[in-house]
């Protein structure tokens, strides 16, 4: 099974296409959505949503993947829920560059606040981050150089921040999904 969590876009054709992308690895592919605007209640949402997809598929090895805003919200859930994580030019500062577009930002600083202690430190290894080289919209630099010591950085040469086409790095998200198999 693999959980899908769009961006802040939320009704982008994309997302459907990313899903379909999915599928090649994992014909169970469970789209979560979320409001986007309001992340504390967000975030309750989500926890109790994926908690409920991981309990009922027998999937030994589920994953999370998000795109920008879904990207933040897959590492803290797939860390609180104890699964694997894929990132694709996430989105780490929402509260900073989200200004204007949600209407409690400070929540996000708030949650961060109340996130397990180097969270990070005891995720490392269970996530992989696919960056956009041409990202218009994130600073993939500054983003890599964040994770770059607990998680595996995949450059991409192509895509652009909402990420259209996965299907470069289905191998490698398959080849991460079933590397938690054996753990």
């Amino acid at each position: 099974m693999i959980i899908y969590l769009h961006g802040f876009d939320a009704t982008s054709p994309g997302n459907f296409e990313k899903i379909m992308q999915l599928r090649f690895i994992d014909p169970d592919v469970r789209l979560v959505s979320y409001s986007t605007i309001h992340p504390r209640q967000d975030m309750s949402d989500l926890l109790k949503e994926v908690h409920r997809h991981i309990t009922t598929s027998d999937d030994p090895a589920p994953l999370i993947c998000g795109v920008g805003l879904g990207g933040y919200w897959s590492e803290r859930i797939g860390f609180l829920c104890g699964i694997r994580q894929v990132l694709i030019n996430p989105n780490l500062s929402p509260e900073k560059n989200m200004q204007g577009r949600i209407e409690r930002p400070e929540e996000y600083t708030d949650i961060a606040s109340k996130c397990v202690t180097e969270f990070r430190k005891k995720n490392a290894g269970k996530c992989i981050c696919i960056l956009s080289v041409n990202d218009e919209v994130m600073d993939n630099r500054c983003i890599a150089d964040t994770l770059k010591d607990y998680y595996d950085i995949i450059w991409d040469e192509k895509q652009t921040h909402k990420f259209k086409d996965l299907s470069a790095h289905l191998q490698q998200i398959k080849a991460f999904k079933d590397a938690g198999l054996s753990k």
